[in-house]
């Protein structure tokens, strides 16, 4: 059994970063505490195997689209045995602040979404009309080539008949002049 004194720097406090630790901590099965210190730093007491606390010490350098860990200053110790279970400490009316600027975050991301929804939906619509433009200019083609295949065909149709027609003079002719 060991005890680990963690202070955790970088952008730690209002991010969720406690919770996330304290969960870690619940799962490896380690006592102790998580809190914020006055300096924006976070401060964590964690007591247990000595395993354990050394996959802690990995699952607490959080760096994801809110938590950005820049430093850990580590050190161990006697535990004291001072904790039942781990904890999460909280200042008076943090919660409500922290309320507060959750709803601040969830209206700027509704914002968001429906600023990318009206956007889409505008690109949705060029797109429509961009297809509708192909498809008018796809049926015109196919006209135009139905048109060109009925004169082409009405053109070889009279020449065919032109040559059948010089073709049975010829044979009248040779014939008259007894050749075939």
């Amino acid at each position: 059994m060991k005890r680990l004194t963690a202070y955790v720097s970088g952008s730690v406090q209002k991010t969720g970063y406690r919770a996330k630790v304290a969960d870690f901590a619940r799962m490896l099965g380690l006592k102790g505490t998580v809190e914020n210190l006055d300096d924006s730093r976070v401060k964590i007491l964690a007591e247990g195997n000595e395993d354990k606390l050394k996959w802690f010490e990995e699952a607490i350098n959080i760096n994801d689209n809110l938590t950005q860990v820049s430093s850990i200053e580590r050190e161990y110790s006697e535990p004291k045995g001072d904790f039942s279970r781990f904890y999460k400490l909280v200042e008076k009316g943090e919660t409500d602040s922290r309320l507060d600027t959750a709803a601040s975050h969830l209206n700027n991301l509704i914002g968001a979404v429906n600023n990318l929804n009206d956007n889409l939906g505008r690109k949705m619509d060029v797109m429509i009309d961009l297809q509708r433009e192909t498809l008018n200019a796809q049926e015109n083609l196919l006209e135009e080539v139905q048109e060109s295949r009925k004169d082409l065909k009405g053109y070889l149709e009279q020449r065919f008949e032109k040559l059948e027609s010089e073709v049975t003079e010829m044979r009248a002719a040779l014939r008259e002049k007894g050749i075939i």
